[in-house]
């Protein structure tokens, strides 16, 4: 039988994979809340992943750990975007943490942008504005942000 909503009293519970595989993963791979058999949280793993917890190469849940990763807390290679975002890549959220950070708090290796804005290059905060920044975003945008007027 399947594993239905709200059996053995334990809230919501589903999973569904795909039957194409990449390299032994789903292609799609959906699940959320709690596997009644072995009571733990269910963990989506595929090409596509969403779930409360999602691991994947397209990642999207309350913990999202991947290549393109959306999620509250959010782990990715390439691009990152959630509450908490930490990549490698390009990180976006209120707290970010990349090579290129954007965020309410943002630490860049190469460049951040956001309320509080920490790195060697192209910083923009609410208070400072660095030439370098100054720079690409005059030929990106076509209006500065406060400070870098």
């Amino acid at each position: 039988m399947g594993y239905g909503w709200y059996r053995y009293g334990y809230g919501p519970s589903f999973d569904y994979k795909s039957s194409i595989t990449i390299g032994g993963w789903p292609l799609v791979h959906i699940c959320g809340g709690v596997d009644p058999v072995t009571m733990r949280l269910r963990v989506a793993k595929g090409i596509i992943a969403i779930g409360n917890v999602a691991v994947g190469v397209l990642a999207i849940g309350g913990l999202a750990c991947g290549l393109i990763t959306i999620g509250g807390a959010s782990l990715g290679a390439l691009l990152a975007i959630g509450g908490a975002a930490l990549g490698l890549g390009v990180s976006v959220g209120g707290f970010a943490l990349g090579t290129i950070a954007i965020g309410g708090a943002a630490v860049g290796f190469a460049g951040a942008i956001g309320g509080a804005a920490f790195g060697p290059a192209a910083v923009v905060d609410s208070f400072h504005c660095n030439e370098a920044a100054r720079t690409l975003l005059s030929r990106w945008m076509d209006a500065l942000p406060p400070a870098c007027r």
